[in-house]
């Protein structure tokens, strides 16, 4: 499960990333959702940017806007957070330490940046950049966690 703040841009898009990449390494039984810290947006499709953006590379973004509840947390084997805010969130929530909980930029080389930056304020190029953060850390995630 990837969680970002409001569940319409980042944890979306790499819901959206993962489902594509597990389908084209012909991996089964891997459940890919995503959820949000906070409930702005529940039951919206992801920002029409980041689902422009994600289809030019081939994507389909169709999930819908959830809030993240401590039932989700604790019914998946693994959560990534976005970002530092919503690690940290992502603990409030559950009211403890998540022991299946990981940054998402904890696959990614140190050229990258520790946190998926919100592309929500920003342009079209903050939604690409995202996109190729996701992109890199997909199939890292894939090898770590779930090829044996």
């Amino acid at each position: 499960m990837f969680v970002c703040l409001g569940n319409i841009c980042r944890s979306p898009a790499a819901e959206g990333v993962m489902k594509s990449m597990v389908a084209a390494q012909g991996l089964a039984g891997i459940e890919v959702d995503s959820a949000g810290t906070a409930s702005y947006h529940i039951g919206k499709l992801p920002d029409a940017r980041m689902v422009s953006a994600a289809a030019k590379r081939g994507y389909t973004l169709s999930s819908k806007a959830k809030a993240l509840n401590k039932e989700l947390i604790w019914g998946r084997e693994l959560i990534l957070a976005m970002d530092k805010d919503n690690f940290e969130a992502i603990q409030k929530i559950a009211g403890c330490e998540v022991p299946h909980l990981k940054p998402f930029c904890e696959f990614l080389d140190t050229n990258w940046p520790r946190d998926v930056p919100d592309p929500y304020y920003g342009g079209e190029a903050g939604f690409e950049y995202v996109l190729d953060m996701i992109e890199a850390t997909i199939p890292e995630i894939i090898v770590n966690c779930f090829r044996n």
